[in-house]
């Protein structure tokens, strides 16, 4: 059965007419007639009794007729909630984003789009990039908020790379090789050669974490393939700050620098352009994936807030 046939057999039913009821349906009497005919053949069964008074619905031309009238309804339901979708009345979205991101960017976006979106359910998952990553790829998440792979991209997911951020070493102020750093007119900090960091203990974060991922990225352009680790944990925060007390270096993006005002504050030196110290931000989404207007509305505004950061 077509969305067509039932509409047939309901109006001509209404109607009780072949002819008025081709007249409804703006089509030729012989074509809606040969049309009821093969619904009929198909069921191998009358579906209208023809009297001198019209047609009258048969038994099973009775419950042909409730049957068209539920999936009709269903059906017209169907397409208001669509609409409804389409012009952001009601909707759900699932988004991922790592946790700091989520502090960084979540407190400009949410509150202009649920101001614009008062009715779209938001679902935010925060974890780390490989699990976000996986999330996406089985259809949990509609897209994701985070930083690009350097390496070991999935061919199944689509990176929309955003707004870039550098890489800066964090140190103690006291640490010998501050002096070494050199001023440079195009960077913000002190640039120090990563080479000299060859015999120095690292303080790194856990190998599914991006900034790991990115960090042994840089070292190895650098020569550092087998880094001195002396201390591996999970938060950024806690590195920074026990390499500000000197008990090692760690790598840390500027944004995330800025981010808490440390008890102890680290010196951050620059890194050469050579070693390529950035990650980008992105948005991550499947090949191929749907994104509804109430995910396309979410990622503008996302978009918005890279430009002005």
């Amino acid at each position: 059965m077509t969305h067509k046939e039932l509409i047939y057999v309901k109006t001509v039913a209404d109607e009780k007419s072949i002819s008025a009821a081709a007249r409804k349906l703006f089509m030729a009497q012989p074509s809606l007639s040969q049309s009821i005919q093969r619904i009929e053949e198909s069921l191998g069964t009358p579906l209208f009794n023809r009297t001198t008074n019209g047609l009258t619905l048969t038994f099973a031309g009775e419950r042909y007729y409730h049957m068209a009238s539920q999936i009709l309804k269903m059906y017209e339901d169907f397409e208001l909630e669509i609409s409804n979708i389409n012009n952001l009345r009601t909707g759900r979205i699932h988004v991922g984003i790592t946790n700091h991101l989520g502090t960084l960017t979540l407190v400009h976006i949410l509150p202009e789009y649920k101001k614009m979106c008062p009715y779209i359910e938001l679902h935010i998952h925060e974890q780390n990039t490989a699990t976000l990553e996986q999330m996406l790829l089985k259809g949990e998440l509609d897209f994701v908020i985070m930083h690009a792979p350097k390496e070991n991209i999935q061919p199944q997911i689509r990176y929309e790379i955003l707004t870039r951020d550098p890489f800066v070493i964090a140190l103690s102020p006291d640490h010998k090789l501050v002096k070494k750093a050199v001023p440079q007119p195009d960077s913000p900090f002190p640039v120090l050669d990563l080479a000299c960091l060859k015999e120095e203990p690292f303080i790194m974060l856990r190998k599914e974490q991006r900034i790991r991922q990115i960090t042994d990225a840089v070292l190895a352009k650098a020569g550092i393939t087998r880094p001195n680790i002396s201390l591996t944990l999970c938060n950024y925060e806690t590195a920074t700050l026990l390499a500000a007390r000197g008990m090692g270096v760690t790598l840390v993006p500027v944004q995330y620098s800025r981010i808490v005002s440390f008890n102890y504050r680290p010196c951050l030196l620059g890194i050469e352009e050579k070693y390529e110290a950035y990650w980008d931000m992105c948005i991550a989404s499947l090949h191929n994936g749907f994104l509804s207007k109430a995910d396309q509305l979410f990622i503008r505004l996302v978009k918005d807030y890279c430009l002005q950061i």
